[in-house]
């Protein structure tokens, strides 16, 4: 253990001890955690900075707390350290999913997961096609207006009796429906923080969309792969998935359908070269998924994806974020127009983004404004959301007394 390693610890405990305002967090804030497993590497402040592309003034405000974590730098961090990103934002939040009793419904959706395999159930009384079809869409819904209890606790239910359904009378409407319950399962864990059981129902999904001989939902399923690789910071992993979705599309006849979910891959590709901070990749798919949507218009319909022009536009306040333009960003979210039949869960996303913006160019009330709205308008969401909660963390430190509504805020989410 050289001197010069000795001393980097000494300095960066002594910052520790005089850095009064640390009070504020608990301890377990992220940087905290970054800082806990950058030692366990034996790494110096100094040298994990090395390997990521941030400075080392940036890392040492972070880990004491007085810099937001943002997703880019935790992503890259986590890839360092080849640990998992949860490991540092310290998901699944189980305190708070324990007063909101969503941790007691998360055991059923994974047994329910796992017994997909067993076939026909003969004590399982079926409803119709319509029917089951009906509610696999009820619960899409549902988790697009946030209402999460009511979707986690039906899901298991459902996804027992359309599997017993499709066993016995197997066709693509029952193997779609399917499908559809397998993406809601992935949306609620993702949503919660629980990321081993999110990839466990991709892979039930294309599990089912290969039975439906569905080339779009399958697509949609390496649209959804992609994201998981983009949390993770696994660029090229991700880029790689979406290709392999567009090959997929190739299946498919044009439609309205078809173009839609295109657009939106290509959406997915602008947010991972955004944070790969490849511009030129950003502009060219931005501009091709915009094409796309003056051709379907707003079309939330095809397979939940929300897909049209206002995606378009709440996609680049996004990629901005990603790129750490924070300015640009800001004065897109001012001119993004959100239909009125816009999902909550979409909605309250482009309020996030918006505060995060406004926290980075100083607009501190505005900022704590927009959280406001998000928490309105989809309160689980919000509270599980890491960049949500890394932006309330970060204003708490921005300013030397906090407001009622702030301190609420942090409360809430557990500060």
């Amino acid at each position: 253990m050289s001197r010069a390693w000795l001393r980097e610890y000494r300095s960066e405990w002594l910052l520790h001890g005089t850095e009064t305002r640390m009070a504020a967090l608990d301890d377990e804030h992220t940087g905290a955690r970054i800082a806990d497993q950058r030692k366990l590497a034996g790494l110096t402040q100094r040298g994990l900075a090395a390997l990521i592309p941030y400075s080392y003034s940036l890392l040492r405000h972070v880990e004491t707390g007085h810099k937001n974590a943002s997703p880019d730098l935790v992503s890259a961090v986590a890839r360092a350290l080849r640990i998992d990103v949860t490991a540092l934002t310290g998901q699944p939040y189980v305190t708070e999913l324990q007063q909101d009793r969503l941790a007691e419904l998360i055991r059923p959706i994974r047994e329910s997961l796992d017994l997909y395999d067993l076939g026909d159930d003969p004590d399982l009384t079926v409803r119709t096609v319509g029917e089951l079809t009906a509610d696999a869409d009820e619960l899409c819904r549902r988790v697009r207006a946030t209402r999460l209890n009511a979707a986690a606790r039906a899901l298991p239910g459902l996804i027992a009796e359309l599997t017993t359904a499709a066993y016995r009378t197997p066709s693509s409407g029952l193997w779609r429906a399917l499908g559809s319950t397998y993406r809601t399962a992935h949306d609620i864990a993702t949503k919660l923080g629980f990321f081993d059981l999110s990839t466990i129902a991709l892979d039930r999904m294309a599990w089912a969309a290969d039975r439906a001989s569905d080339p779009l939902l399958a697509a949609v399923r390496q649209y959804m792969r992609a994201l998981v690789y983009f949390r993770e910071g696994e660029h090229t992993i991700g880029l790689r998935l979406i290709n392999r979705g567009h090959d997929v599309m190739a299946q498919a006849e044009e439609s309205t359908a078809s173009l839609a979910v295109a657009g939106q891959l290509h959406l997915g590709t602008t947010v991972i070269a955004a944070r790969a901070r490849d511009m030129d990749a950003v502009v060219t798919h931005l501009a091709e998924a915009g094409r796309h949507a003056e051709r379907t218009g707003e079309a939330g319909h095809v397979h939940w994806l929300s897909f049209g022009p206002a995606n378009v536009a709440a996609h680049e306040v996004s990629a901005n974020v990603e790129l750490r333009r924070y300015g640009k960003a800001l004065e897109k979210a001012r001119k993004v127009q959100l239909p009125r039949d816009w999902p909550l869960s979409r909605r309250a996303h482009v309020y996030i983004d918006r505060a995060r913006s406004e926290m980075e160019t100083g607009r501190t009330d505005a900022a704590l404004g927009s959280l406001v709205e998000a928490r309105r308008m989809a309160p689980q969401q919000t509270r599980y959301h890491p960049g949500a909660r890394e932006t309330i963390k970060g204003l708490v430190h921005q300013r030397r007394s906090t407001p009622n509504t702030l301190d609420n805020m942090a409360a809430w989410i557990g500060l």
